[in-house]
């Protein structure tokens, strides 16, 4: 038996279409099995597809499950805020002043600023050190000494990042990543721009996970989450601040970085590229 849902296309972190990272959602979607969730994604063959379904949390707006290609995540960035977009694209309304969003790790909070939506980055599960042995590893995979790494550290927050922070922004741009080599491993590189680099953002960031298809995500939110608690937390970055990302594959990702009181706040804007309904 097919069913047809109501089905948006959405273009995260870019004020422009096809600037940003692509999210599939499906609205309704309560009446779909497991198998069928893992099924469409693995079909639509993006980063993430997801699925609006009703809470089960009496605090939750909505409730979202969020798959790869290849299996499903607790968590992810872009996914939160597309989804959100989409939730009050087709009508939702929040129960309060926040929009508050049931996932795999909880309840995570969103707030509009304008018409950017932000989410209050999940705590750091796992924030120390790498691994000499690893970190080394992770040199050769990226192809760089290990001398120019300036500093590493685990960003687990539902993904598993691995962050790697480099001297410039260009050093950053002319990576060429062996993925073979660093199999298994999600990395995210960040580097501080220069007033020369002209450009109105403060750090430059690249995101390879293990799991998609493509060379790199195009613009990543719980990288970037991991990587504000580390920079702000470490003094190395002030709030508020901008990253660019996407920019090595032809995007033109900002995200948007605000620390408020104990609360970090990841945000962008959105755009609808397509809009209908899908049969599954």
């Amino acid at each position: 038996m097919t069913r047809r849902f109501d089905f948006q296309q959405v273009d995260v972190f870019a004020s422009a279409p096809l600037k940003g990272n692509a999210l599939a959602v499906v609205i309704g979607a309560d009446a779909l099995s497991d198998s069928e969730m893992a099924a469409f994604a693995n079909w639509t063959n993006l980063a993430e597809t997801t699925f609006l379904l009703a809470p089960t949390d009496g605090q939750a707006d909505y409730r979202v499950r969020i798959f790869t290609t290849e299996r499903e995540l607790p968590f992810a960035g872009h996914p939160t805020i597309g989804s959100a977009y989409v939730w009050l694209a087709a009508g939702g309304v929040p129960k309060g002043a926040e929009i508050v969003q049931q996932c795999g790790i909880g309840l995570v909070r969103l707030r509009r600023d304008g018409d950017r939506l932000a989410f209050a980055a999940p705590p750091l599960i796992r924030s120390d050190a790498v691994e000499p042995q690893l970190l080394a590893r992770v040199a050769k995979g990226l192809g760089v000494a290990q001398s120019a790494i300036v500093a590493s550290s685990w960003l687990v927050n539902g993904p598993e990042w691995l962050g790697v922070e480099l001297a410039s922004r260009a050093e950053v741009l002319a990576l060429r990543p062996d993925k073979s080599l660093l199999a298994g491993l999600d990395i995210g590189v960040v580097a501080r721009c220069a007033p020369t680099d002209g450009i109105d953002a403060q750090f430059e960031v690249r995101a390879f996970p293990a799991d998609i298809a493509s060379p790199e995500d195009p613009v990543t939110g719980s990288l970037n989450a991991g990587l504000a608690q580390w920079l702000l937390g470490s003094g190395r970055a002030t709030s508020p601040y901008v990253a660019s990302q996407g920019t090595a594959i032809g995007r033109a990702g900002l995200v948007h970085v605000e620390q408020i009181g104990t609360d970090i706040w990841i945000g962008g804007d959105s755009i609808t590229v397509i809009s209908g309904s899908v049969t599954i």
